[in-house]
């Protein structure tokens, strides 16, 4: 599976993402020449080497691989419960001319109002299925940034400084409004009959290496505990839980299809998606957009961002038996399709970008080809091609894939082919 790009146009194109000065990029691998010769740990063989024969088998695979991820990658997210209070703290009903109502909810993670919490941003068309089948998705700068509407509340957690975002201070400032609008079109979405459901990924957990002094993971620390135990989870454990809290609320608002929610993730947040689909099979359909290394991307290729780039850059991000597959991709007794796997039956939809070779577009194929074995023994068509598709002609099987045009982004096309798939395989019972 050491195909060139022959139809991407060769390698010239990587100097595009990441930007300049990003931790590792001197050193990073965009030639498929120098992709090594590797071997991929098999989903449908167990720990003892027995092989998987039947669905029934699978499932007691499944919570293998599940731990493998837990023990290795993502670290163990608490099972302790948590007081989940919610609060509807805005309601408008006439949210772009009356086609949706927009509502703001308040999740408390804990008894206290001033204790951890996350605010969901929501817009629910007045059109099409009622309940609404939904996507969910975490975003990087405030819900405020998805569209300029004053009366959406304004951030008022850490976040990255960004001048051309207008965060100053690490703080939102009224020109944030709106300015990631582009990834967002939420008209677009609710016209076509979807409930779009947003929120801060920095409401969970900030993503800073802060020493675990803020977020929610000091909600399940024992007496006397100042961090995560190696196998505990990091940010992106942390940020799956929170998608999975949010669904918590989806379920008892009436006006969501709480068994049509399909979670949606850009990079690092789809890297969170994936670990959010795998854990919680309450979410229908699952979308991982760009989500390279630590996502949809196989480790073993080497190829644009690394696990040792991941682990350097962002310690915070997986626990830390991670660290020990620096430069050591091989010895890890998994691989990104194996995450892939753990969403079968159900689909999931792996998307890639042309110029996003940072994220390595061909690893993303491929982990996605590997997890189709899975999805065939459940009676699934999994990934309905063996060889990569030209540029924008989207793979619409129960695995589904394409790549587009352009850079690291979400884009209105990516929208379009999320939503194409979703009618496709996100049918109320019955249909």
């Amino acid at each position: 599976m050491h195909n060139s790009f022959s139809h991407l146009g060769g390698i010239l194109i990587l100097i595009l993402w990441p930007p300049l000065g990003f931790a590792g990029t001197a050193d990073a691998n965009y030639n498929e020449a120098k992709v090594p010769g590797y071997s991929l740990p098999n989903p449908l063989v167990f720990e003892d080497r027995r092989p998987v024969t039947t669905p029934e088998q699978w499932r007691i695979r499944r919570t293998e691989i599940l731990r493998l991820f837990e023990d290795h990658v993502y670290g163990r997210t608490p099972s302790g419960v948590t007081p989940l209070r919610f609060q509807v703290r805005s309601e408008d009903k006439n949210a772009f001319g009356g086609s949706a109502t927009r509502k703001e909810v308040t999740v408390y993670f804990t008894e206290d109002d001033n204790g951890p919490q996350m605010d969901l941003l929501m817009y629910v068309p007045k059109r099409g299925a009622s309940p609404a089948p939904a996507f969910i998705g975490l975003n990087f700068y405030g819900n405020h940034t998805v569209h300029n509407d004053a009366e959406i509340t304004l951030s008022t957690r850490w976040m990255r400084n960004n001048d051309a975002l207008h965060v100053t201070n690490n703080q939102a400032t009224e020109q944030s409004r709106g300015v990631r609008d582009s990834r967002w079109p939420i008209e677009r979405i609710i016209d076509r009959g979807f409930a779009l459901i947003t929120a801060y990924y920095g409401d969970i957990d900030p993503d800073y290496d802060d020493g675990w002094t803020n977020g929610v993971h000091r909600l399940f620390f024992k007496q006397d505990q100042t961090g995560p135990e190696p196998d505990e989870w990091g940010s992106i454990g942390a940020w799956s839980w929170g998608l999975s809290r949010a669904l918590d609320y989806l379920i008892v608002d009436e006006d969501i299809d709480h068994e049509r929610v399909a979670v949606v993730g850009h990079s690092r947040l789809g890297k969170a998606s994936l670990w959010a689909g795998a854990q919680d099979e309450r979410f229908a359909l699952v979308v991982a957009n760009n989500s390279g290394a630590g996502g949809a991307a196989l480790s073993r290729r080497r190829f644009g961002e690394t696990i040792e780039v991941l682990n350097t850059r962002f310690p915070h991000w997986f626990n830390d038996n991670f660290n020990q597959y620096n430069g050591n991709e091989d010895a890890q007794p998994l691989d990104q399709h194996m995450l892939i796997a753990l969403m079968a039956p159900r689909p999931i939809y792996v998307a890639s970008a042309q110029e996003d070779l940072w994220a390595d577009p061909k690893g993303e194929f491929t982990s996605a080809l590997h997890a189709s074995p899975v999805y065939r023994l459940l009676g699934t068509d999994g990934l309905a091609v063996d060889q990569m598709p030209p540029v924008e002609q989207p793979v619409t099987s129960r695995i589904g894939y394409h790549i587009r045009l352009g850079g690291h982004n979400v884009t209105d096309y990516d929208w379009d082919r999320f939503m194409d798939f979703a009618d496709k395989h996100m049918q109320p019972k019955g249909d």
